[in-house]
């Protein structure tokens, strides 16, 4: 009995250290040509601005990117400091939820346009997508729900930002816009293949091809968007967002993000693995705190 007990408990581990080792699997590697060292000196010069994180009590992560007075404009630096910031959420267990922000009220407008000019040359362009394009693909398979809080504008790789989220909510008078053409450019850090999913290749389509302006409204008509939310202010929006994501966070951290890893399964992977990770995960929670809870509780015979 105690064999069995311990094979078990093994069984369980390899899987939890399976789905781990599935969530923060790059992309690229040096095969692909990527050369991430290298990118990430060269992204270390182009300085300004940051991104911070802060972790409540309920289990609600706030990153916010900090870089007002370009519109919340990716420099290198804040490049680096995602990774980082993914890198520290992806190890936080007692997270549930993440609400992903910009300062001064407005999103995130995409790159610094002086860093872009300055490593305009095809491999270090290359090499920004692929750092980019591992780091939001981490991002969007945190464990956690999340929620980009659209205020003001999201234009480019900002409008690229809130595709690797689960959900997004917009303020009155924000928008959503993928202005690439007008750069002579297609999205290059995965919002092309996310918003596809998301809406669809016809409406994508149109959104990519025309570079529309996306409000609040035609994004609720897209699925785009979940809601509007009433407030325009970054501390009234803020809170708004919170009690939205608290509806989809309230229970145990453990359950809430096996509900998101099997989620993540069923989206990216083929059936008979996405049936074998929902498995593993089940694995996780069956006999779990929570479970052993609810079966004394009987709250579905209520």
């Amino acid at each position: 009995m105690k064999m069995a007990a311990c094979l078990w408990k093994k069984l369980l581990q390899t899987a939890k250290e399976r789905i781990i080792q599935q969530r923060r699997a790059s992309l690229y590697d040096c095969a692909h040509g990527y050369r991430e060292e290298l990118i990430k000196k060269k992204l270390q010069q182009f300085a300004g601005g940051s991104i911070s994180l802060s972790k409540e009590e309920n289990g609600i992560g706030i990153l916010t990117l900090n870089n007002p007075k370009l519109m919340n404009a990716f420099t290198g630096t804040m490049m680096l400091e995602l990774q980082e910031r993914v890198t520290e959420l992806e190890s936080w267990k007692d997270g549930k939820g993440l609400i992903v922000c910009g300062a001064g009220n407005t999103f995130c407008s995409g790159s610094d346009l002086n860093a872009v000019k300055a490593m305009s040359n095809s491999e270090d362009g290359m090499n920004i997508c692929m750092f980019m394009q591992n780091t939001l693909t981490r991002l969007m398979r945190l464990p956690l729900i999340s929620v980009a809080l659209v205020q003001g504008k999201a234009l480019g790789g900002g409008a690229e930002l809130t595709t690797a989220c689960d959900f997004r909510l917009m303020t009155p008078g924000s928008e959503i816009r993928f202005i690439h053409k007008q750069m002579g450019l297609v999205p290059g850090w995965g919002g092309a293949t996310r918003l596809v999913q998301i809406v669809g290749s016809g409406a994508a389509l149109q959104l990519l091809s025309g570079a529309v302006k996306v409000d609040p409204e035609r994004a609720l008509h897209l699925g785009l968007s979940e809601k509007t939310l009433v407030s325009s202010d970054e501390t009234g929006s803020l809170e708004e967002a919170r009690a939205w994501l608290s509806l989809c966070t309230e229970g145990p951290a453990s359950v809430i993000q096996a509900v998101k890893k099997v989620v993540t399964a069923g989206k990216e992977l083929p059936l008979e693995a996405a049936l074998r990770t929902e498995k593993d995960v089940f694995g996780t929670v069956w006999g779990g705190p929570a479970n052993l809870q609810a079966l004394v509780q009987r709250p579905k015979h209520k």
